[in-house]
């Protein structure tokens, strides 16, 4: 997503991803889900990287998803 208006704040599998898209709903913030391995598929070509997903968030609304996704990786991690 070069020379764009979004930032991308993580990268991970699926379920995690899912749950931080949540939160950010939450939080009226908008992300897009970027994943290669899907877009990769639908073309017909491959991943290098299989299953990660990429979120990116509008660089208006970075600091307080930065905080969220902060949040939620210390929850998991504990």
């Amino acid at each position: 997503m070069a020379n764009s208006n979004y930032i991308k704040v993580f990268t991970g599998d699926f379920i995690t991803v899912q749950r931080m898209l949540t939160e950010l709903e939450t939080e009226n913030i908008k992300a897009v889900v970027k994943d290669e391995t899907e877009s990769g598929r639908l073309a017909g070509f491959g991943a290098a990287i299989q299953g990660l997903q990429e979120i990116y968030v509008h660089t208006d609304e970075v600091d307080k998803a930065v905080v969220i996704i902060e949040t939620i990786n210390a929850q998991l991690q504990a």
